[in-house]
């Protein structure tokens, strides 16, 4: 369960970075005089040298990051960089409902440590108080206590029971703070993981791998490093009969473009635990269909991959799904053949069938990627999909596919009235002829509520004064 070591490359280059902090005279003038400024100074040149190789790891190597922070955490690092780290380490740890770490964090209590036995604490602590308190809230009491005995200076003691605020001990209110708090780091990558060794592992990290997994597709990260990882974590026949191993199989063959050594490896383990999972192929499309509704997009080409994994002489219904997957990408979810397709298989299984779900998702799929990424310019396109809408929701019958590709559209038709606003125009007039009369016969608005989208709204006259 040890976080990968950090590569030589990367160490060495810290290990530079960390040998000319000790030679600055930045250095020697904070030593001097022990002044803010001086820090500050020190913080602005070898910070961002040190953000640099922290960017490259996460893009790259992520498994390393545990193992980069703690290399910071060496003295001659002089604390810099630590108010981040803390920060990381604070929002990795996995959290239940109730808003409480489902694990103690060790690598968040070794950050803070090292932080207070930092001989510039008083500098430092400065930055590190809205992490320590997040920290805190979302651990538990017993936990807290454990960590203050270890702690000898009254001053750093005083410093970490301000830290624990009680309006924090409600869930709501820690809710509401980590969230505030997690925006803060929106837009740094900081994710990492463990791959588990053993089922022990398997059952206490898993969660965290598959977030953090989830997290590397969702963010079109470079994933190169991660194959060999998921190659060991698919070939340990301790996890091939787990429900784990489903997922994590879902995962690592819808997203991952791989070699021809590694497609092959994958293939054989995926046929294989297909056969001894009991009920893979249900299990395997509950995950498929978390993952339609996620925000990860199981694309044409995600389906593509899978369909080349699928060893059809297993008859299961991951056979059937995929061989009409085939079908409907090849000749576009438009066209003739493929809708019959869709038509034929559909009524073939029980309307509300999981099987059936996932092929409404797949076809709300294609509307929204093509609504959500079409420029306003563009919106004849919506005249040309909507022709088909009502061919999918007869064959469908289902309230809920309808009431998706309503709001889907309807958000598209908004922000187009945001554009267009010349109620003059052939632009409006487009628009408003064509969603007054298809958006009514879809059921999409009642004639009042078209009345109201497209009423035009009089500006309130400035009293005489």
């Amino acid at each position: 369960m040890e976080a990968l070591a950090l590569a030589e490359g990367y160490t060495t280059k810290l290990e530079v970075i960390g040998s000319e902090i000790q030679a600055s005279d930045e250095l020697v003038a904070y030593l001097e005089n022990e002044e803010e400024a001086d820090y500050k100074r020190l913080q602005e040149m070898y910070e961002p040298k040190i953000t640099a190789v922290y960017e490259a790891v996460a893009a790259n190597d992520p498994l390393q990051l545990i193992a980069l922070e703690k290399k910071l955490l060496e003295s001659e690092f002089e604390g810099l960089f630590l108010p981040k780290i803390l920060g990381y380490s604070v929002l990795r740890g996995e959290i239940n409902e109730q808003y409480k770490y489902i694990l103690p964090q060790s690598h968040f209590q070794d950050v803070l440590m090292a932080i207070c036995n930092s001989a510039n604490f008083d500098i430092i602590r400065q930055r590190i108080g809205q992490s320590v308190q997040m920290g805190f809230a979302l651990s538990s009491d017993i936990w807290i206590t454990n960590l203050m005995n270890e702690i000898t200076n009254k001053k750093v003691r005083y410093f970490l029971k301000g830290m624990k605020l009680d309006n924090l001990r409600e869930q709501h209110e820690r809710k509401h703070a980590y969230n505030r708090y997690k925006r803060q780091f929106k837009n740094t990558e900081f994710a990492s993981t463990v791959f588990p060794e053993t089922l022990s592992e398997l059952k206490v990290l898993f969660s965290w791998l598959k977030k953090f997994l989830i997290h590397r597709v969702d963010s079109k990260a470079n994933n190169a490093s991660l194959v060999p990882h998921l190659k060991t974590f698919i070939s340990n026949e301790a996890f091939q009969k787990t429900d784990e191993m489903v997922e994590l199989l879902a995962l690592y063959g819808n997203y991952f473009d791989l070699e021809k050594e590694d497609l092959a490896h994958l293939n054989g383990v995926f046929n294989k635990v297909r056969q001894e999972i009991p009920n893979f192929d249900e299990k395997y499309l509950t995950f498929l269909l978390k993952l339609q509704k996620s925000t990860l997009d199981v694309t044409p080409a995600a389906d593509n991959r899978m369909s080349a994994l699928v060893s059809r002489s297993i008859k299961d219904e991951l056979s059937e799904y995929y061989d009409l997957m085939e079908n409907i990408h090849s000749k576009g979810y438009t066209h003739e053949g493929a809708i019959e397709s869709v038509q034929t298989f559909y009524n073939h299984h029980e309307g509300k069938s999981l099987i059936n779900e996932c092929v409404r998702e797949t076809i709300f799929g294609y509307y929204a990627r093509l609504l959500n990424n079409l420029e306003l310019s563009e919106y004849p396109e919506l005249f040309e999909v909507a022709k088909n809408y009502p061919i999918y929701m007869k064959i469908f019958g289902n309230q809920q596919f309808n009431q998706n590709v309503d709001d889907l559209s309807m958000g598209f038709v908004k922000r187009l009235l945001r554009k267009y606003t010349d109620k003059r125009g052939k632009d409006y007039q487009d628009i408003k002829k064509f969603v007054s009369t298809n958006f009514v016969d879809l059921g999409f608005l009642k004639e009042k509520e078209v009345v109201e989208l497209f009423k035009t709204r009089r500006k309130r006259k400035t009293p005489a004064s």
